[in-house]
């Protein structure tokens, strides 16, 4: 949430819709909590922010989900709206193994934020990237399904209601930490 509140306040961007995605082929099934949990998670992280919202799109596309079908499915649905993605620089790494790369690179704008500790790549002199100086927060979900499946605390590091919510509904006990 902290990334995306940036990312409205110093970019272009009008509007963040974070995806929750059903499978990413580039992470086992087994280590993703149930699709509507994390939707339900997202959208309690989200509360009243204006100009955030969750979305489910990918629930009802083919899975494993690619970023390029994803894409090109909400401009056929949306064709006023131009869409971007917005990620950490650690994925600008591995981009050239996500499907069609080369048409993501070609026909959105990639936001970029920087990561601790992540290495640079050749892709980011491309025009369609964009470095943004965004907060350096070593905090990513892999870390809080670490911290939950070592009985760890969560507080301060998620938002209230979510670290509320899964206090109450353990969610992510079942699931495989990578």
């Amino acid at each position: 949430m902290i990334i995306a509140n940036h990312m409205l306040n110093h970019t272009d961007l009008e509007a963040i819709w974070l995806v929750v995605s059903p499978h990413n082929p580039l992470k086992k099934k087994k280590t993703l909590a149930n699709d509507y949990d994390r939707l339900h998670l997202v959208n309690l992280a989200i509360g009243d922010t204006l100009n955030i919202k969750a979305s489910d799109i990918e629930f009802s596309l083919t899975q494993p989900s690619y970023t390029i079908d994803t894409m090109t499915y909400l401009v056929e649905k949306y064709p006023g709206k131009n869409f971007s993605l917005i990620m950490g620089g650690d994925n600008l790494l591995s981009l050239h193994k996500w499907k069609n790369y080369e048409l993501l690179l070609e026909n959105y704008k990639i936001y970029i934020y920087k990561r601790p500790d992540y290495a640079s790549s050749e892709l980011i002199e491309h025009e369609n990237i964009i470095m943004t100086e965004a907060p350096l927060l070593d905090i990513s979900s892999s870390y809080i399904r670490k911290l939950i499946k070592e009985k760890k605390s969560i507080k301060y590091l998620v938002p209230d209601k979510v670290y509320e919510y899964l206090s109450d509904y353990p969610v992510y006990d079942k699931v495989d930490i990578q």
